[in-house]
């Protein structure tokens, strides 16, 4: 009998959930009816629509398992004002959706999040204590990396001089202020990762071929998280282009074992 016959797919729900500052986080449930939920993060300037979530959770309906991807604010449907930066604050977006379904008597029992989405989920880690299995897909350690290439060799003197940058990609434009840019450059992932709790479980997947974020980063989060495991996909990009089904594979994998644990010693 096929899979999806085993498992009937319901069809997919889209909740709204207001953050704390009163803007509307809209997000997509698969609901297999499992009272536990898996917490899907999108990356930097990206959405809920991102083939790597969205597939994700299509793999973790398959098992049985519920999730729900969202926009943070600023992105994709949710309300709000895009910015630069803004780690904590998405990791408070991410603290009024477990809250929400913690209220609704569902148990979010694990967050992931894919690039940025991946620093929003150990900072989450760091600060809340509550979320006993956490995924950080090709996550940035060093968050001094990465910024010359969008924002340009000069990017310090010119937001300096004109309190901004404009930057234009094939996705558009978006504009960087210094308070966001001062916003990232004082996100210390080394510090905030040595608050998860030992009892915490962590996951990093990261491609070898990452083009965006190097592999060395997810060997830096492996040297210092305490209960930590690495998952290195041979050849993968940044985007897992060609290793989607890999890639959910380990990830509902470790989600499952996760989940075995936590009946066992509830």
């Amino acid at each position: 009998m096929a899979q999806t016959a085993q498992n009937p797919v319901k069809q997919q729900q889209k909740i709204i959930v207001p953050n704390k500052h009163g803007e509307k986080l809209v997000g997509l449930l698969h609901d297999t009816g499992s009272g536990e939920i898996v917490i899907l993060c999108h990356g930097f300037r990206s959405s809920k629509e991102t083939t790597s979530i969205a597939n994700i959770a299509v793999a973790l309906e398959n098992e049985g398992i519920s999730s729900f991807r969202f926009d943070f604010a600023g992105n994709g449907e949710s309300e709000g004002t895009f910015h630069y930066g803004h780690y904590r604050r998405e990791a408070d977006d991410l603290h009024a959706v477990v809250q929400h379904f913690s209220g609704a008597n569902r148990i979010p029992s694990a967050i992931l999040g894919h690039s940025k989405g991946g620093n929003v989920v150990l900072l989450y880690a760091s600060k809340y204590h509550d979320i006993p299995t956490v995924i950080n897909v090709s996550g940035r350690y060093d968050m001094k990396r990465g910024i010359k290439e969008r924002l340009g060799e000069d990017f310090m003197q010119t937001i300096k001089k004109e309190g901004f940058i404009d930057v234009q990609n094939k996705k558009g434009s978006y504009r960087v202020t210094e308070e966001s840019l001062m916003d990232r450059l004082s996100t210390d992932m080394h510090e905030a990762c040595l608050q998860i709790d030992k009892d915490c479980r962590v996951l990093t997947v990261h491609g070898s071929a990452d083009e965006v974020i190097a592999v060395e980063d997810a060997l830096e989060f492996a040297k210092i998280i305490p209960n930590h495991k690495l998952h290195i996909i041979e050849g993968a990009n940044h985007n897992y282009s060609s290793h989607q089904a890999e890639l959910a594979s380990v990830v509902v994998d470790f989600i499952k074992t996760s989940l075995q644990q936590d009946k066992a010693t509830s």
